[in-house]
């Protein structure tokens, strides 16, 4: 974003070498356009197709040059990243509040990029804060084994994220970042760690009260995010921009300074700078970690307490996605649900208010289905990768009326799918 501002031409993009929050057997490469948003499906797939035809043919009409050339050519130039980052980080996140405090705070950048950056970061700014993990280890053998038994450098899953956990009395606040650093994962000494959707909520709470941002800037969320968030953002007065699964939503409101806030259901996020102005368009998930301690800093309580006092304030809802098995025309048919299909009234003993296949904020289709109620909902969608389909579901009036919401979900889904040709 700094480096393109002003420019017409030469402008950059971004690639990235990660296997991500996923499995270490699932690195690969993701592009980032001049924007600096996550490049459309039409690019990755046109880049996907180009790179696997070169494969297919041997690379054949690939041109290569030797390393010490291409150093040496004139296209060729070295850029700081890490300096240049942390330099800038003050104009979005308050460190002088930070360092004002002096709280202990732990980082674990689970073995990925942010492994140098976050010693960089303490020295930069007199933060008390240690990095608790140097291994660097491309299968990650570290981690703690996820759900399924497979690594996942997850920081929003408490079974990958166990050895921070552990370290929770150690500091007044501890994090984690995914190994390309665009995810977050928030520990605190009070609750452990905090789950995704209750830290969006807190941070968008606290930061349209502590920002000098104008009333235009408004709060962006996937239609699959906690309804806490809707009930924050009307509390503040804030327009909510509610779109389909996936941060390219995103990318053109962050860009053109509509939206203060963005964030989705799997601990991904970014902000506006201090001034308003755009600061990314892609997650970062250094700046959502330091913002958990400058709220801390600022306010004497810890994230998890924050939640604590809007569950108060709005309601303690419960949320989970739950998977169920689906042929791959399944997952097509579901992908094409009108709200038409879906015939039923009620869920969960309660009227169905809104039946959405297209997102609210910008009108794009959903791939799937979400029902809205008075104090629940539920979203169906289908996976890009497995055979199954994804529900989405929360209720705000407790775990036996989210497993009622669930069942009548699934057999809704299931109903709607056998009803089509």
């Amino acid at each position: 974003m700094t480096y393109n501002r002003g420019r017409t031409a030469g402008l950059a993009g971004g690639i990235i070498i990660t296997p991500s929050h996923n499995p270490p057997g699932d690195g690969g490469i993701k592009y980032n356009t001049p924007n600096g948003g996550p490049a459309e499906s039409a690019v990755t797939s046109w880049i996907e197709a180009t790179a696997n035809g070169l494969l297919h043919y041997g690379l054949v009409g690939l041109k290569r040059i030797p390393y010490e050339k291409a150093l040496s050519a004139g296209t060729t130039h070295r850029y700081d990243y890490l300096n240049a980052y942390v330099a800038d980080l003050f104009t979005v996140i308050d460190m002088d509040a930070i360092r004002g405090t002096n709280l202990k705070l732990g980082a674990d950048p689970l073995g990925g990029a942010a492994i140098h950056y976050w010693g960089a970061i303490a020295g930069q700014y007199g933060l008390n804060l240690s990095v608790v993990n140097q291994a660097i280890d491309p299968t990650f053998g570290f981690m703690t084994l996820d759900w399924d038994g497979q690594i996942r450098m997850d920081p929003s899953s408490p079974l990958a994220m166990q050895r921070l956990i552990g370290m929770k009395d150690c500091f007044d606040l501890a994090f984690a970042c995914d190994p390309d650093a665009d995810r977050h994962g928030i520990v605190t000494s009070s609750g452990g760690l905090l789950p995704p959707n209750h830290y969006l909520s807190v941070a968008i709470y606290y930061l349209f009260q502590n920002r000098s941002w104008q009333e235009r800037l408004a709060v962006g969320k996937t239609v699959v995010s906690s309804q806490m968030i809707d009930r924050v953002t009307a509390s503040l007065n804030r327009k909510l921009y509610e779109v389909p699964v996936g941060f390219k939503w995103f990318v053109a409101g962050l860009l053109e300074g509509s939206l203060g806030f963005a964030g989705e259901e799997s601990a991904g996020a970014t902000l506006a700078r201090r001034d308003g102005s755009v600061w990314t368009t892609e997650k970062d998930g250094i700046v959502l970690s330091l913002l958990a301690a400058e709220m801390t800093a600022r306010t004497g309580r810890d994230p998890g307490e924050l939640y604590g006092e809007l569950t108060r304030k709005f309601g303690a809802p419960v949320y989970e996605r739950v998977d169920a098995p689906a042929t791959a025309a399944q997952k097509a048919l579901l992908a094409r649900l009108t709200p038409q299909q879906i015939r039923l009234t009620e869920l969960a003993g309660e009227k169905i208010q809104t039946v959405l296949t297209s997102a609210p904020g910008n009108g794009a289709p959903l791939a799937g289905v979400k029902v809205v109620t008075e104090s629940g909902w539920f979203a169906a969608r289908p996976s890009g990768t497995e055979n199954i389909y994804k529900i989405y579901a929360e209720s705000f009036r407790g775990a036996d009326h989210l497993r009622l919401i669930q069942e009548e979900a699934q057999a809704i889904v299931n109903d709607a799918l056998a009803a089509l040709p």
